[in-house]
């Protein structure tokens, strides 16, 4: 036989602090579980209603837009006579920007579809199941990983020469560094970077190096794919 369990009769309903016990509900104190619920909404009507609305605010924008704006567009295609350089819409800038580096099977289907799926399995991973800071466990051990695959990546840049994507790699890198400190006077922004999960940096990532080869695509290059800068003729 183990050691006797010391029992106390107390006043309370919160199944959280004493969640083995005997309790004497009175007419002050209500029966029920009290539980904290977070920052969840229902998916049904709260989030599906907010969906709609945000798709009828966005529809009602674009609609004003182009009553007072016309669309950019040039006369009819005429192929005895093709711009120089031929640039693809602006949301296939980056992608086109990639073929200028790697080979069109690796820059136009490899390397997107990584991306695409990367973004929706990560959530998913046990590492982040949770959505729980990437440095809250196992720092030494991530570290680690993290310090391997981003000298990986930054290996391969180089290789193929995509100076413009090492900037916002090496940013990223940065930034989740600082993250991955351990400090005893950490402010608010250090708390709040390392809080985030590891899906944050992938899309953080993403999104820096999508918007620069946009960028890049739409104003720095001219006749023949070269690069030119936009003040000059």
């Amino acid at each position: 036989m183990g050691e006797p369990k010391e029992f106390q009769a107390t006043v309370g309903s919160d199944s959280r602090k004493e969640p083995v016990r005997v309790a004497f509900v009175t007419r002050r104190t209500s029966p029920h579980v009290k539980a904290d619920e977070g920052q969840y909404v229902m998916a049904w009507p709260e989030g599906i209603f907010r969906v709609a609305v945000a798709c009828e605010v966005l529809a009602v924008v674009l609609v004003a837009i182009s009553l007072f704006w016309d669309a950019p567009l040039e006369g009819l295609a005429d192929p005895m006579q093709t711009p120089n350089p031929a640039k693809a819409p602006w949301y296939f800038l980056g992608l086109q920007e990639l073929l200028h580096y790697f080979p069109p099977v690796v820059g136009g289907v490899l390397i997107p579809t990584l991306v695409v799926i990367a973004l929706v399995i990560i959530p998913y991973f046990n590492v982040n199941i949770q959505a729980e800071g990437l440095w809250l466990r196992d720092r030494r051990k991530r570290l680690r990983i993290f310090a391997a695959v981003a000298l990986a990546l930054v290996v391969l840049l180089v290789a193929f020469k995509v100076y413009a994507v090492i900037a916002p790699t090496l940013l990223i890198v940065a930034a989740m560094l600082f993250a991955a400190r351990d400090s005893a006077d950490a402010g608010r922004f250090h708390r709040w970077l390392s809080l985030r999960p590891l899906s944050f940096w992938i899309m953080t990532w993403f999104l820096l190096t999508s918007s620069l080869l946009t960028a890049i695509g739409t104003f720095f290059r001219g006749p023949g794919w070269s690069w030119v800068w936009p003040w000059s003729e």
